[in-house]
């Protein structure tokens, strides 16, 4: 609903019209080069995943691990954040991996990508200074290239994304209290937490990482070459966006949906893009890269059966 809420604060104005017509304009060649980052980045991360696993004697399949990626960026659309708990079941399922441990090398992963998005934004900040400090100054959004937002608006969409924040922190805090019962799920959840340390290969783990982030990067970026209206946007622009967009996906709205636009609208606005054209990307490349996210969880799901049944036979 929040997300919901937020789109149409943003797009209730919206021309269809010009939507459709900046649609059909997009350059396929690079849409296929993003979409390629795009898949690129679920298969690295599986790759990642199984890795973090190996030190405490789990070795799960290959396809098993980058299947259950798949699946869990599509159930986020349904349920947000529920994505991580379906990856665990997913290989205790298939692999026999126990859930609190593989839950456990997840937090560590999300610990690592989380220092990852720090070192991202401190760079992405001290790059582009100047357009960081008239965002946050202008968090109103009423700009000389036509903002969309009135000031009350934009404070809105702010307040009502850190109340969300707010009550899934402290769902998610509820739910380790009672996890803090079971004395067994938080010893092995302790193990995966702390797998990192036995790891052999942390060498290869940290080229991962960087892969998995530089192709997040890649499929946002290349974006900017569908329209000839964002197509003169430099690396560093898309740096700023990039990374706010990333942070915005925090607001537990299915990938984002809503705090995602409004960021990057209101950034583009500040590089001279329209307040119509920044519109129109927002959501022709948020769509989109859900749109496959989506479609790849569906093929994860049938994959996964499609081995369940093999196995059985």
């Amino acid at each position: 609903m929040l997300g919901i809420l937020i789109l149409y604060m943003i797009y209730d104005d919206l021309d269809i019209s010009q939507l459709w017509i900046s649609f059909k304009g997009i350059d396929l060649f690079w849409f296929a080069l993003s979409t390629f980052f795009g898949v690129m980045s679920h298969v690295i991360r599986g790759w990642r995943w199984k890795l973090t696993l190996a030190p405490l004697g789990m070795r799960p399949t290959t396809s098993v691990s980058i299947y259950s990626i798949f699946v869990a960026y599509a159930a986020n659309l349904v349920v947000p954040r529920i994505g991580e708990v379906s990856r665990c079941v997913i290989l205790e399922q298939h692999d026999k991996i126990p859930f609190a441990q593989s839950l456990g090398t997840l937090v560590s992963e999300r610990l690592i990508d989380t220092l990852m998005v720090i070192l991202i934004t401190i760079a992405a900040v001290l790059m582009q200074w100047n357009v960081f400090c008239t965002f946050v100054g202008e968090s109103g959004f009423s700009t000389s290239g036509g903002g969309i937002f009135t000031s009350m608006g934009g404070w809105a969409i702010i307040l009502l994304s850190i109340a969300a924040i707010t009550v899934l922190l402290l769902f998610i805090m509820r739910k380790m209290t009672f996890w803090k019962k079971i004395r067994s799920f938080i010893t092995r959840f302790t193990e995966g937490l702390l797998s990192l340390r036995k790891m052999d290969n942390g060498w290869l783990f940290v080229v991962e990482t960087i892969g998995i982030w530089f192709c997040y990067f890649m499929q946002f970026y290349l974006c900017f070459f569908y329209f000839p209206f964002s197509s003169n946007l430099s690396v560093f622009a898309g740096l700023l966006l990039f990374i706010a967009g990333s942070i915005a996906v925090v607001v537990p709205t299915p990938n984002g949906a809503g705090p995602w636009h409004f960021a990057v609208i209101s950034i583009m606005i500040l590089y001279g893009i329209s307040s119509t054209d920044a519109s129109i990307f927002a959501l022709i490349v948020h769509s989109t890269q859900t749109l496959l996210v989506a479609i790849l969880g569906i093929y994860g799901l049938l994959m996964l059966q499609l081995k369940k049944h093999s196995h059985k036979n």
